[in-house]
This record gives C-alpha cells, structure tokens and sequence, in this order.
C-alpha cells in the first residue's frame, strides 16, 4: 500500500472515530453544515493536489484494468465466467474514469476554446473550420465576442519624413 493511501486510511479513521464518540447534531444544523453559505463559490483544489490525485488514479486504473484482464483469462482457462466479479471490476475502472474527468475538467478550465458544429476546436484568427471547413461566424474567429476589426492587421502609410 503505498504512503499516500496509508495517510488517508489513518486519517478516515481517526476522524471516524472522532464522529463516533461526538454527540450527534439536530437535523437543522446538520443540514446547515451541508450547505455552502449563499454567494460562496467553493473552493478548487491547489493544482498539485489534483495533478498528484491524477497521477496515483492513473496508476490505480492501470492496475484495475491489469488485474481485470487477469481475471477474465482466468476464467476463460476455467470455463466459468462470473459476471458479478467482471461489472464490480468494470464498475471500478468506470469510477476512477469519472473522477479522473472531474479532475481534468478543474485543471483546465480556461482551456475551453470554440467549437464548430462538428465539434472540432476554432483556433484564433481562423476563418474556416480546420476540420469540415464550414466557414466561421465573426464571433468564433475571435474566440470571443470582441469586435472582428480588432483582428485585422491595418497598414497605414508613413508620415513624410521633413527636410
């Protein structure tokens, strides 16, 4: 088991045991707690925080799928196959897939550029679809809503120079 699950497992259960011997709480406050204050936007994690969880569910998923190759083999080789081992394994994959999604989705938040229709991403300045062609609105050339003569290179004649 590596150090970082170790941690957790001896922090969840310092704090299980904490809630254990804590009195329990009326429902209103319970419920209060759950909620964020109005107009607070929650947090978003450090970056090398969810750089560091990306990389050990990387690693955990890898593992996952070796482990669930694995034991398809096994079971061909037996000629039984149980697919209540298979789904909970499949399950398994499929949830640190959702989790590493979430965690890509918070890393690259400002990376979200414009899409054409067929889905492929406008690079700025462009004034076609570099994947279907389709020409472009004025407004996804920019990349933004910003004025489209702002993108235009003007070339003014220089002033005559004075004797």
């Amino acid at each position: 088991m590596s150090p970082l699950f170790r941690r957790r497992a001896a922090a969840d259960a310092a704090a299980s045991e904490v809630d254990a011997a804590a009195e329990p709480r009326p429902a209103e406050q319970a419920e209060a707690a759950a909620v964020p204050a109005e107009g607070v936007a929650p947090r978003r994690p450090h970056a090398g925080l969810l750089r560091r969880e990306r990389r050990v569910l990387l690693k955990a998923r890898e593992a996952r799928l070796r482990d669930l190759g694995g034991l398809l083999v096994e079971m061909y080789r037996r000629g039984g196959f149980r697919d209540d081992l298979l789904a909970e394994g499949c399950a398994d994959v499929v949830g640190i897939d959702a989790r590493l999604s979430e965690i890509d989705d918070l890393l690259h938040t400002r990376r979200h550029a414009p899409r054409c229709e067929c889905g492929a991403p406008i690079l700025r300045g462009s004034h076609f679809c570099p994947n279907c062609g389709r020409p472009l609105a004025p407004s996804a050339r920019n990349g933004s809503g910003a004025d489209v003569a702002a993108e235009e290179t003007v070339i003014e004649p220089a002033a005559p120079e004075e004797p």
